[in-house]
């Protein structure tokens, strides 16, 4: 396969000026909603990747998540869920 995938230098300082928003953020409300932007923006990367390799292999059958996953690089374990946020939380 190809290289692994490299932000550019451009993606890395906008990388790095969202963390420090984020880190700049203390109000929990703004924060679950840059959570919430922030998964529908992941979902949507995937099922982009998910298009562009079923384009790239010409195959209308569902590319398995774990094939995508590994190709951007997403290897990192999944977010809690909603309970196990508020837990906690709490």
């Amino acid at each position: 396969m190809s290289e692994p995938l490299a932000l550019t230098l451009g993606q890395k300082f906008e990388l790095e000026r969202m963390n420090r928003a984020i880190d700049a953020t203390a109000d929990p409300q703004a924060l679950r909603g840059l959570a919430k932007q922030l998964l529908q923006a992941w979902h949507s990367q995937k099922a982009a990747t998910q298009w562009v390799m079923r384009q790239q292999l010409g195959s209308p059958a569902r590319v398995p998540t774990e094939l995508c996953l590994d190709t951007i690089g997403f290897d990192d374990p999944p977010l809690p869920g909603p309970d196990e946020m508020e837990a906690e939380e709490g």
